[in-house]
């Protein structure tokens, strides 16, 4: 018998990839729940590039980053 592979786990879309805070996403919200949500904060922010290079390859576009982690980055 072959030796098994372990594999990571897939990112949580509910928690913010550098912290792995919750993200209060309501986009996610609105998927896993299929209440509709307001729009989420995330649509009107900006996203220093520094910030979204700082997202480990495995979570980009998989989840989103939080609200505090993206006022840290734009007070820098």
């Amino acid at each position: 018998m072959p030796p098994m592979t372990l594999r990571p786990a897939p990112p949580n879309p509910a928690c913010c990839p550098l912290c792995g805070q919750p993200n209060r996403c309501a986009l996610e919200t609105e998927r896993a729940t299929g209440q509709p949500q307001p729009p989420c904060w995330c649509t009107q922010a900006s996203f220093p590039p520094a910030l979204l290079d700082a997202v480990p390859a495995p979570t980009r576009g998989r989840a989103c980053i939080c609200a505090a982690c993206a006022r840290r980055a734009a007070e820098r």
